[in-house]
C-alpha cells in the first residue's frame, strides 16, 4: 500500500511538472520580428463551417483527371484526416487515388510520428508502383516537404496548403498552441529539419491573402524555397473546403 501511495504521488508530481513545462512553452513571448496575421483575419476563420452548407446549393463540378495520380494527404496541426475528407472525395471523383496519412490527429512533428508517416509513405509508394504526390495542409505540408527530402525517389510532387515553411516559425497565430500540445519549441522539433530548404522534387506552395493563421509570406515562400506559388482566396481552414482552393489543387494535379 505504501509503495502504491508513493508511486501515485510521483505520478501526480510528474504530471504537474509536465503541465507547468508546457504552460511555460505556451507563454513564451513572441519575437519582435515574427508577427502573425491580424486579428480580424483570425476571427474570419470561423466562416469555414459554412462551406459544407454552401456545397449543398452549389456543388462542385469535377472534371475527369487527365493524368490520375496516387495522392497522400497530410492534415494540419490539431486536425484529423476527416477534415480533409471533402478534398479526398473530390480527388477520387476526378479519378485520383487519395490516401490518408495513416494516423489520427496531427499533434506535432515528433520523432515517433515522423517515423510512422515515413513508413506510411513507403507503403503507399509500394502499392502505387510509382512516385506519388504529397498534399500537406499547414503543418502537414511542412512534414510533406521533409518526407520528400528523405525519399525523393518515392515522391513526384509536393503541394503545400498554407504551410509555414518560410521565415520565422513563429510568424503565425498557432505557434503557442503547437508548443503546448507538441511539448517542444516550434523551432526545435524532434526531427532534423530545415523547413525552408526546397525538396529535390517539384514543390508548389498554395497561399492565401485571407489566411488568418499563417502569415501569407511564410506560406508563399521565397525564390529557391519552392518551384512555384499559387494564390487562392480562402481562409486557412478553407484550404481543404473552399471551392476555389479545391479546384486549384485539382488543376495542379493535372499539371505534369
Amino acid at each position: 500500500m505504501a509503495d502504491t501511495a508513493v508511486n501515485d504521488t510521483e505520478t501526480k508530481r510528474s504530471a504537474r511538472e509536465e503541465l507547468a513545462r508546457r504552460w511555460a512553452l505556451a507563454s513564451e513571448p513572441r519575437p519582435d520580428d515574427a508577427g502573425g496575421p491580424r486579428a480580424a483575419l483570425l476571427l474570419n476563420e470561423i466562416t469555414w463551417v459554412a462551406d459544407p452548407i454552401k456545397r449543398i446549393f452549389n456543388p462542385l463540378v469535377v472534371a475527369p483527371a487527365k493524368s490520375p495520380k496516387t495522392v497522400m494527404l497530410l492534415p494540419g496541426f490539431g486536425s484529423h484526416p476527416r477534415r480533409m475528407r471533402h478534398l479526398a472525395q473530390t480527388m477520387k471523383a476526378a479519378g485520383h487515388v487519395a490516401r490518408h496519412w495513416g494516423m489520427g490527429f496531427n499533434l506535432g512533428a515528433t520523432a515517433e510520428r515522423f517515423e510512422a508517416v515515413e513508413q506510411r509513405l513507403c507503403e503507399i509508394h509500394e502499392e502505387a508502383g510509382e512516385p506519388i504526390v504529397l498534399v500537406g495542409w499547414s503543418l502537414g505540408g511542412v512534414i510533406a516537404r521533409e518526407l520528400a527530402k528523405r525519399h525523393p525517389e518515392k515522391v513526384c510532387k509536393v503541394l503545400t496548403l498554407g504551410s509555414p515553411f518560410s521565415g520565422s516559425p513563429r510568424a503565425n497565430n498557432g505557434w503557442r498552441a503547437y508548443q503546448a500540445i507538441a511539448g517542444h519549441r516550434v523551432d526545435q522539433p524532434e526531427v532534423d529539419a530545415e523547413p525552408a530548404e526546397k525538396p529535390p522534387v517539384e514543390t508548389i506552395a498554395f497561399w492565401s491573402p485571407m489566411d488568418g493563421v499563417v502569415l501569407p509570406r511564410s506560406a508563399r515562400g521565397r525564390e529557391g524555397e519552392r518551384d512555384r506559388e499559387i494564390s487562392v482566396r480562402c481562409t486557412h481552414m478553407g484550404f481543404v473546403e473552399a471551392p476555389e482552393a479545391v479546384q486549384a489543387v485539382l488543376r495542379e494535379l493535372d499539371n505534369d
